[in-house]
């Protein structure tokens, strides 16, 4: 089985085609990025969100990273508006009430630099100029919950970029990157058992920006 893991970038749909673009607009898709037959997203980032997408061509490894029901940890590095103190991260810790209900406990740190390269475009800081980076790990996947999360604690999100899905990270694609695993499955399986995963042989990103002519691989 191949996984694709690719960096989403912002202002992108995580679907290869836009069924309802806005009058006169042409919204970039995955199909600027990803030229792989046959494969879908698992799960989903919102149009302004930015980072890791899981997608393959098989059904049921879709179905097991996407479903809540495996509660696969995602990882968020996330710039909010202001500089939230102690209750609104212990808020966050315990779970906060939303219009769709409590949200489960959460994992919350703050962290002195995002390691992340600059949006394009970037942030006005005339308009935002206090920022704090926090990382969130959480196990839901409601929608655009991590951005209400932080509304909700006073503290709206302006960037969000997701770092990690389960065992998969981001580390080492650039926006509009991908890369190629294999998971091999045991030679006898049952639902229980856990597939394992390798890197690619050929190691590194296999995919490229848009417009290079070394493209990723199929």
């Amino acid at each position: 089985m191949n996984l694709y893991l690719l960096h989403k970038p912002y202002r992108m749909l995580s679907q290869f085609t836009d069924r309802a673009p806005p009058s006169g607009e042409r919204r970039a898709t995955l199909a600027d990025v990803i030229n792989v037959p046959g494969i879908y997203p698992a799960g989903r980032l919102d149009h302004d969100s930015e980072g890791l997408l899981l997608l393959s061509d098989d059904g049921e490894l879709i179905h097991r990273i996407s479903h809540p029901r495996h509660k696969q940890a995602k990882v968020y590095r996330v710039q909010v508006e202001g500089d939230p103190g102690d209750k609104a991260l212990q808020a966050l810790r315990q779970g906060v009430e939303l219009g769709d209900g409590m949200t489960l406990p959460a994992k919350v740190r703050r962290l002195a630099e995002s390691g992340l390269a600059e949006r394009d475009p970037p942030l006005d800081p005339r308009r935002h100029p206090v920022t704090t980076w926090l990382e969130l790990t959480i196990h839901e996947g409601r929608n655009r919950q991590v951005r209400r999360m932080t509304a909700h604690v006073g503290h709206p999100t302006l960037r969000l970029v997701r770092v990690a899905i389960g065992p998969w990270r981001l580390d080492g694609l650039a926006p509009g990157e991908w890369r190629r695993e294999t998971l091999h499955a045991p030679a006898t399986t049952t639902k229980r058992h856990r597939h394992g995963r390798s890197r690619d042989p050929r190691g590194g990103p296999t995919g490229r920006r848009p417009g290079d002519k070394r493209g990723g691989r199929r």
